[in-house]
């Protein structure tokens, strides 16, 4: 994930949070709706840099760095 993507993800979660305060939603249909609504504040953000700078925000590279698994017991300890 690069920054501009975790940037993204956390307007889309701020906007749902505030969207919330705002319209105190009642049960799961009208939080989904709130949801709904904040997603859509961060995607139509994404898509407006998309198209001014011609670069895709979204990416296939992970965030966080890969895990070594490991095969047996002592290896673990």
């Amino acid at each position: 994930m690069t920054d501009l993507e975790l940037i993204f993800s956390m307007l889309g979660e701020a906007s749902t949070t505030e969207i919330v305060k705002t319209k105190n939603p009642k049960g799961f249909i009208e939080n989904k709706k709130a949801a709904k609504q904040g997603g859509a504040v961060a995607g139509n953000a994404r898509r407006d840099l998309e198209a001014k700078t011609g670069k895709k925000v979204i990416s296939a590279s992970n965030y966080l760095p890969k895990k070594k698994h490991l095969n047996n017991k002592e290896e673990r300890k």
